[in-house]
């Protein structure tokens, strides 16, 4: 069976409805609580090429700390990285990580297609 990441914020609606999409599907889950156990920079980079985005575009940009710590900046993408880490709620969520590839499950019942394709 097919061993599934997700990174999942529990108080997300979409995260927790992509959580049991995700859970009816396999039995081989690795729930990654990035809000409350940080991802190391060089998982943050392997997510980022499996889902072929660049760090911008993995931004929430409606949350209170883009708005305090990047809109409007000049940043490169390391320093956008490392606020990511800092602020994990800047991070686009749920990702679903299988077999080297990732989506940000939005809407969550895109999890199927993923999973099986």
């Amino acid at each position: 069976m097919k061993q599934i990441k997700i990174f999942h914020n529990n108080r997300c609606s979409k995260s927790r409805k992509a959580l049991g999409i995700v859970n009816q599907l396999s039995n081989n889950v690795q729930v990654i609580d990035y809000m409350n156990h940080p991802v190391l920079k060089s998982e943050l980079i392997q997510v980022l090429k499996y889902l072929k985005m660049s760090p911008q575009d993995l931004l929430r940009k409606n949350e209170a700390d883009y708005k305090e710590h990047i809109k409007g900046k000049d940043l490169n993408d390391d320093q956008i990285i490392n606020l990511m880490l800092e602020y994990p709620k800047l991070i686009e969520r749920p990702i679903v990580i299988c077999d080297g590839r990732a989506i940000v499950a939005r809407p969550p019942e895109i999890v199927n297609t993923f999973i099986i394709s």
